[in-house]
């Protein structure tokens, strides 16, 4: 019998560097012996990422909250059916930048979607499915709005106010504080070296068996 993969997320605010660190992590993985699918949301499936361009479209109407969740979980939803829950189901382990953590920070807690509305699209687009850990990229807003400022390719949720991205951070620490089995929150500051050390020690003391096999 095929033992299933370990689904690894990453979550944070802006300028958090998830991307590099999500590199990082399939490297660290397939250094070990692991077969490792890397994804992002929303994307990560030919339809997702479709649905992707008109999330980070700047339209002229605008995208109203309701909007935007309904496409996050719609995109969400073909990512996990296609990509995420056949990969896991065949021994792969997954490392996804974003996942539904996000959309509890973001369409909730930044712009007022309401919790029960986003649970139902939670069960509707993966059931009951949590990721096995969740490393979340903490950084304060105002680093984090700079770094995406000095790269020069902000998307609209990078164009968002400083106000907002501080109810982001809060609702993600909140998540943190509820589930500290599933999050482990490291401190994303620092250059990326640092924070991919954090990381490896982490990946260290979560997924023993993996780390354990190699040695």
């Amino acid at each position: 019998m095929t033992t299933r993969g370990r689904f690894i997320t990453l979550e944070g605010g802006e300028g958090a560097g998830k991307s590099t660190q999500a590199r990082f992590i399939r490297d660290w993985l397939v250094e070990r012996g692991r077969e490792v699918v890397l994804t992002r949301e929303p994307g990560g499936s030919p339809l997702a990422e479709a649905i992707r361009s008109l999330v980070l479209g700047d339209w002229a109407e605008g995208v109203t909250p309701p909007t935007e969740v309904m496409l996050m979980f719609a995109a969400r939803a073909a990512h996990w059916h296609t990509t995420i829950e056949p990969a896991l189901a065949a021994g792969r382990d997954v490392v996804c930048d974003r996942f539904v953590d996000s959309s509890y920070a973001y369409q909730g807690a930044g712009k007022g979607v309401d919790e029960a509305a986003l649970q139902t699209l939670e069960r509707l687009a993966v059931g009951g499915h949590k990721p096995d850990l969740t490393l979340l990229f903490d950084i304060e807003p105002e680093l984090g709005l700079q770094r995406t400022r000095e790269r020069g390719e902000e998307n609209r949720f990078e164009q968002e106010t400083l106000e907002f991205m501080q109810r982001v951070r809060e609702s993600f620490m909140a998540r943190a504080r509820a589930e500290p089995a599933r999050f482990a929150v490291i401190d994303a500051s620092r250059d990326a070296d640092a924070v991919s050390a954090s990381v490896a020690q982490t990946l260290v003391a979560r997924l023993a068996p993996v780390s354990e096999a190699a040695a």
